[in-house]
């Protein structure tokens, strides 16, 4: 109910529509698919299990419990976590592609390499 945050799922919504507009296959493929309504922690952690990679880009955070609930969930020969510098995770999780947010180029280059990783 707060009008900052209606407003910026909104533009989140147009960004969705506008990227799955442009990059879907017309046979049921959307490369994003946004689920804005509440989910259970039992439903979070199978879309964990989900990605390949995981990126919390924050400017500004403190320890980003996202980065490690994503870790948490993984089996150990999938998933990588892009994570930003400014986070306080990122001084723990030091295995992570760790990314300067404002730097289109680096998170990029960030999650190319990611999804290259062999599960060794």
């Amino acid at each position: 109910h707060i009008p900052a945050y209606r407003l910026l799922s909104e533009q989140l919504s147009q960004a969705v529509e506008k990227v799955n507009g442009r990059f879907s296959d017309g046979k049921g493929y959307r490369p994003v698919v946004f689920l804005p309504e509440h989910h259970e922690w039992e439903d979070i952690q199978y879309f964990y299990q989900m990605g390949d990679v995981c990126l919390v880009t924050s400017l500004h955070d403190g320890m980003n419990l996202v980065a490690k609930e994503y870790v948490w969930c993984q089996s150990p020969e999938r998933g990588s976590l892009v994570l930003s510098k400014f986070t306080g995770a990122s001084r723990e999780l030091t295995e992570a592609f760790i990314v300067n947010p404002y730097s289109i180029e680096e998170i990029a280059d960030a999650i190319a390499s990611s999804l290259k990783l062999s599960p060794e």
